[in-house]
């Protein structure tokens, strides 16, 4: 079979200094990619490539990465960026987000996933677990679909709840049998850049009912995301109503594990740290929500040290305000440090949640997060040039502590250019003035 419509034969990312990601090293070179699989890196051109048809981006005075991963993202909420702000997480919801995500009809959803895609490119991103909202899922999947960037969506499933709008809630059936559906719509869809994963709102929006049909899907092998202790608020009241607390509760209903992702995980107790390292669950760090919204700082440090499977997420632009990776970089690297030290959280170890870590909460690890040949060709080229990234003799520090969304050069998705020079491609379908246009 043939590259896919739009995809680089060939394609030559020459000149970079390049982080692999498969350990801590640094090499200096290329990275080569055929039919949009990884054939070589560093070192010489690789034998019999086809020199004079290559495509060619030039990464001299740059630092080449695997494409960026962010383990939680809400694309429907770009439009409310700036309308949410100074609120607790409840309150947050009750008063803004839920009645803005209750008014977005498919038009409004578009363009969110538009605004959002553009964001993310720009940004270096290349894949997402995105949790949609209850309605106009086909809008969001189809249109992160054809920016040409990598994404595990789900809809937001909510059956009960304090404040929900009338047309957020579902019925049970309804809510999981439209979720089904979807997964079987879009799960594998362009070109198996899209998967599914089954979206619980959190559990104070979902009934126990809920929450055991999609522990059922998740026993036949789906994949799972929802948000779990995220703020004290939230924890009382959960303890008070189920009997538990947050991530007790969902791995007791069976919640847990390698295929599900908790994004937050601020409050824990020490037995919740041992069942998240126990079962392989993933959680998604979010400082810069977390800090926001008032809900905290979660203990990475302690998790990593434990053994559990950590990645990072923007979360919204409701809530952030913006979808840079570099930034949940940065906090996620300097926040823990006054508690924890000034080693924990160093460069390597952070780039590491940003790229394998999130690979890993996606499902999608024997694909992408790490340079290495027979891989999908996921790369973010950044510009080492500027002022603020120089002299930069360490190259992991550069990126993690100095480097921002706006130094990115080029961004590529399964061998595909969707940012050239720092502008969207026509492979992308998005131009940045129009996105923006729109979404205003």
């Amino acid at each position: 079979m043939g590259p896919a419509a739009g995809e680089a034969a060939a394609l030559e990312i020459r000149g970079g200094t390049v982080l692999p990601m498969d350990g801590r090293r640094v090499v200096d070179g290329s990275v080569w990619s055929r039919g949009g699989v990884i054939v070589a890196v560093g070192g010489e051109a690789p034998a019999g490539w086809p020199a004079a048809e290559a495509e060619v981006l030039d990464a001299r005075g740059a630092l080449v990465i695997p494409g960026l991963v962010q383990a939680h993202t809400h694309a429907c909420q770009t439009l409310a960026r700036g309308g949410a702000d100074d609120l607790p997480l409840l309150a947050w919801l009750r008063l803004r987000i839920w009645p803005h995500e209750a008014a977005l009809d498919e038009r409004a959803m578009r363009a969110a996933a538009r605004l959002a895609a553009a964001e993310l490119i720009r940004g270096g991103t290349t894949a997402v677990l995105d949790m949609g909202t209850v309605r106009e899922t086909d809008a969001l999947c189809d249109e992160l679909g054809r920016s040409g960037l990598r994404a595990v969506v789900g809809a937001s499933l909510m059956d009960e709840g304090e404040g929900v709008p009338a047309r957020m809630r579902q019925t049970t059936g309804e809510a999981i049998d439209e979720s089904d559906g979807l997964r079987r719509r879009w799960a594998g869809s362009f070109d198996g850049r899209l998967g599914w994963a089954y979206a619980p709102r959190f559990v104070l929006g979902c009934s126990e009912a809920l929450l055991r049909e999609v522990a059922a899907r998740l026993r036949e092998g789906a994949r799972v995301h929802t948000h779990a202790a995220e703020q004290l608020a939230e924890v009382a009241l959960v303890r008070s109503r189920r009997g538990d607390d947050n991530v007790s509760y969902l791995h007791r209903l069976g919640l847990g594990g390698p295929k599900v992702t908790l994004a937050h995980c601020v409050h824990l107790t020490d037995l919740e740290q041992r069942l998240l390292a126990s079962a392989g669950t993933h959680v998604a760090h979010c400082p810069s929500s977390n800090l926001k919204l008032a809900s905290g700082v979660a203990p990475i440090p302690e998790l990593l040290a434990a053994g559990v499977r950590v990645a990072l997420g923007a979360d919204g632009a409701a809530c952030n305000n913006n979808l840079d990776a570099f930034q949940e970089m940065r906090l996620a690297a300097l926040i823990h440090k006054p508690r924890a030290g000034a080693s924990a959280m160093n460069a390597w170890t952070v780039l590491e949640l940003a790229t394998v870590g999130g690979a890993r909460a996606l499902g999608i690890e024997d694909r992408v997060g790490r340079l290495v040949p027979g891989l999908r060709a996921d790369v973010t080229v950044v510009d080492a040039e500027a002022p603020h990234l120089s002299p930069g003799p360490a190259p992991a520090s550069t990126l993690v502590y100095a480097a921002r969304g706006s130094d990115v050069r080029h961004v590529v998705v399964d061998g595909r250019v969707l940012l050239r020079a720092r502008q969207l491609t026509a492979l992308s379908g998005l131009d940045a003035d129009e996105v923006v246009a729109r979404a205003r």
